[in-house]
């Protein structure tokens, strides 16, 4: 059976538990899903900031996770759309890695161009950027944010 690890990079349980479900789900019963949550971090990743931490923290998931015996996944997912710490996390992998953004990223661009419709205002120059580093920009057509419900006034 395949091992897939889902590294969710925030802090949010919560979170983990949904990205648990829909991965497996979507995987199928001849993949076996693991997901951990981010030992430090924000429970919301909004910022540069909480950003940069949440790169480390994956990174942190990972080396925790090749730590385990037999818990060596034969993949690994970032679930956070935004994929923090996907560009290290990969060159310290031995197997294959992506992220929730770099999916979509690769999915959309098959159908031409995208745009992508975020949570925060601040995601918009990360997500550019990250578009950018994996050579997506040419087909991004551009980036929106409608504020989250919980955000206030």
């Amino acid at each position: 059976m395949r091992k897939l690890l889902v590294i969710n990079p925030n802090t949010s349980a919560s979170v983990s538990a949904l990205l648990q479900t829909h991965v497996q789900a979507a995987a199928g019963l001849h993949v076996q899903v693991s997901t951990v949550t981010a030992r430090f971090g924000a429970p919301y990743i909004s910022d540069e900031a909480s950003y940069a931490v949440a790169a480390h923290a994956a990174l942190d998931a990972w080396a925790a996770a090749l730590a385990a015996p037999g818990a060596a996944p034969d993949a690994v997912l970032i679930g956070c759309f935004g994929d923090p710490g996907l560009l290290a996390l990969r060159e310290s992998s031995p197997v294959p890695v992506t992220g929730l953004a770099e999916a979509a990223f690769i999915e959309a661009a098959r159908h031409g161009r995208f745009a992508i419709v975020t949570g925060g205002e601040r995601w918009g120059p990360m997500l550019q950027r990250l578009a950018q580093a994996l050579g997506h920009a040419p087909s991004l057509a551009g980036i929106a944010w409608k504020k989250r419900l919980n955000d206030g006034p």
